[in-house]
């Protein structure tokens, strides 16, 4: 949560603007830390406010005040899409959902690849927007790459969050892994396989693989945000192509290929916000833009980018009064 928060108020405060930081309900202490950390660095007060509350109460009035120019937020598309019709002529910044997904071309190293798949599907739970969700591998390689991704995360540590050592822990409240579990039971009720996980160990979803997951179920057409990783096969990249843009969501979008052609066609036809080319969509920098199209949001992050959004363009012409 800290991440996000720092995401925006970089941008923000270095373009000269004051901020109100309202955070999400559950996570409010992380903005008094961050918000301590900008006082101890000198920034005047006032300059940085946080205000804490339910969304519905404090998140709507900030939304409509006057005051306000312009709204960053991050979250559900369902909020998103609500800030956006009750600001007005606010310029608005959505970061929101996604189902990012990995193509995986057949002359692919699997091996080399598999360690970064691994750590996109499970890192932080699944508990982030650019989470691999849905991994697409051409049929050649497929029985190859599901036994070498089930065996790398089989050694995966599950447990608790304050040793540094677990790499899967407990996701953010107990509803959450209700959820995730109720999305599985339907994936298998539809004809899904879970080759891996699909239990619960108190309030950690244990890592899950499903495959042959069909689109229009929910781990699949719906961000899942839990450990969860769909494997499908595909006959070709055109196929896979057509299934990763077969979403309500577009934020990032990976492709493991050794053709050029192939990678270049990719970065053509995805339509998502942000397409790595030999690597997963989870990942970010902020020297980078970062957005999505879609129902994953609106306006693109990272600093220069950020300030762009975060200031308004004027035009000042002199002549010569003569």
């Amino acid at each position: 949560p800290m991440n996000l928060v720092a995401h925006k108020l970089g941008p923000a405060i270095a373009s000269g603007n004051t901020v109100v930081l309202k955070p999400a309900s559950q996570t409010p202490l992380s903005a008094y830390f961050i918000a301590e950390l900008f006082e101890n660095a000198g920034l005047p007060k006032g300059a940085l406010n946080v205000v804490t509350g339910s969304g519905k109460t404090v998140g709507d009035k900030i939304v409509t005040d006057p005051r306000i120019s312009m709204i960053t937020f991050t979250g559900s598309p369902e909020v998103g899409i609500g800030i956006r019709n009750k600001a007005g002529l606010k310029r608005v910044t959505l970061e929101l959902g996604s189902n990012s997904a990995v193509i995986v071309d057949e002359q692919v190293d699997i091996d080399r690849i598999i360690p970064r798949c691994v750590f996109g599907a499970f890192s932080f739970q699944g508990q982030v927007c650019i989470s691999l969700q849905r991994i697409y591998v051409h049929e050649k390689r497929y029985e190859e790459f599901v036994e070498k991704f089930i065996a790398a995360a089989k050694q995966l540590k599950v447990g608790d969050p304050l040793d540094p050592n677990t790499d899967v822990s407990a996701l953010i409240t107990p509803k959450d892994v209700e959820r995730a579990l109720e999305w599985i039971e339907e994936a298998k009720q539809g004809g899904a396989t879970v080759a891996l996980g699909g239990e619960r160990d108190g309030n950690i979803l244990l890592p899950t693989v499903i495959l042959d997951a069909q689109p229009t179920m929910k781990v699949s057409c719906q961000e899942v945000f839990a450990p969860i990783v769909l494997i499908n096969r595909v006959r070709s990249i055109e196929e896979a192509i057509e299934l990763v843009n077969d979403s309500r969501y577009g934020l990032q979008a990976g492709v493991y290929t050794d053709n050029v052609h192939v990678a270049w066609k990719a970065a053509e036809k995805l339509h998502v916000g942000g397409v790595l080319i030999n690597d997963i969509p989870t990942f970010r920098v902020d020297h980078m833009p970062y957005g999505g199209v879609k129902e994953s949001g609106v306006g693109r992050e990272g600093l220069r980018y950020a300030i762009e959004e975060m200031t308004e363009l004027k035009l000042v012409i002199f002549n010569r009064n003569r």
